[in-house]
């Protein structure tokens, strides 16, 4: 639960600050709680992501993000074939937004 409060507030916050276009490090110090969250998704995205290519295709989601699989086709809105770091902290936003 706590892991899911952390994540949640992650993505409030990096969703606040790509709008506002503050820089996400900076917002983040001010929460240790929710810096941890962020350097936690940036480091499954990171092992997920084993073209480092900043692109997780469904197959890679699967083995490495399987929450982000399990929702992959709503994450990639323009199904464009993979999804972004953003595009999945946009996603937990949104998600957290309308619970």
């Amino acid at each position: 639960m706590k892991k899911m409060i952390a994540v949640a507030a992650m993505c409030l916050a990096s969703a606040g600050a790509f709008a506002q276009g503050v820089d996400m490090p900076a917002a983040a110090a001010a929460n240790p709680r929710v810096e941890h969250a962020m350097q936690q998704l940036q480091g499954r995205f990171a092992n997920a992501n084993t073209t480092h290519d900043g692109k997780l295709t469904r197959e890679q989601a699967a083995a490495g993000m399987p929450m982000v699989a399990k929702h992959f086709d709503q994450i990639d809105a323009q199904r464009t074939g993979y999804v972004t770091l953003p595009q999945i902290e946009g996603f937990m936003g949104q998600m957290m937004m309308s619970r």
